[in-house]
């Protein structure tokens, strides 16, 4: 597949950026990288920008003015990139919690699906093995938790690292996208599923983040908790049979 552009949102990501774009680019794919940058304090703007320099139509950015969240983040990246050539877009974190080495397989199993997730717990998949068992026991009962009050036939709804068909962002109705934080993954997925559309999901090993410091907490995992609730009543009308966004497709 050509025409590959990897959407990451920055903030505070000064140190792992130039490593992130230099991994990207070593991989045998068309890609590239937009960096939407919410006026990081350490100047990662800064620093993406003069990517852009060295890579001239492979690196571009999106400065915002300040923290806006990552609902916002991403769809303001998928307007960018959809305003391109680009044939498929993903959605990525900066800080090596997702290996650019997985990229290719999710290509791959692009080619027969409309969206590929990263998954940590399909066959294959893990955590850092450095987790703490509170923390490890967290995450996969946050997925539990997702699938099922959300009848979700996904092992990993919570993963940001994601491949999408140019045309299934394009069918995907994002004005309804309400959600702020991680929660904005779920929604994301929910949406795609009530849809119709074909996800796959390709093992990852998800590492801790190798350099800075983690923006996950209990609060916003028990805040996510609450708020699938809210997606699951948001979503009730594509539920019924010969929903009006169901049958636009």
């Amino acid at each position: 597949m050509r025409g590959i552009t990897v959407v990451t949102p920055t903030y505070n990501e000064a140190e792992n950026l130039p490593k992130l774009v230099s991994a990207l680019f070593s991989l045998p794919l068309d890609l590239r990288v937009l960096v939407v940058d919410d006026n990081s304090p350490d100047g990662t703007g800064r620093v993406a920008e003069k990517l852009a320099e060295a890579y001239p139509g492979r690196v571009s950015v999106i400065h915002r003015p300040g923290k806006l969240g990552l609902r916002s983040a991403y769809l303001n990246g998928f307007q960018r990139a959809l305003e391109t050539d680009a044939q498929a877009v993903v959605q990525m974190d900066a800080d090596f919690s997702h290996d650019p080495a997985a990229l290719p397989s999710m290509v791959k199993m692009l080619e027969t699906h409309d969206l590929t997730l990263g998954s940590r717990y399909v066959k294959g998949g893990s955590v850092d093995e450095r987790w703490p068992l509170w923390r490890k026991g967290l995450s996969a009962f946050g997925n539990y938790y997702a699938r099922a009050i959300l009848n979700l036939p996904l092992r990993d709804v919570t993963t940001g690292y994601r491949l999408w068909r140019r045309e299934t962002l394009q069918q995907m109705p994002l004005e309804r996208i309400r959600s702020n934080g991680y929660v904005f993954l779920v929604e994301m997925a929910y949406l795609a599923h009530c849809l119709g559309f074909r996800i796959g999901e390709t093992p990852i090993y998800f590492a801790d983040r190798r350099w800075g410091k983690s923006k996950m907490s209990l609060r916003i995992q028990a805040e996510a908790a609450f708020r699938v609730w809210q997606v699951l009543w948001n979503y009730r009308d594509l539920r019924k049979p010969g929903s009006p966004a169901r049958l636009r497709r």
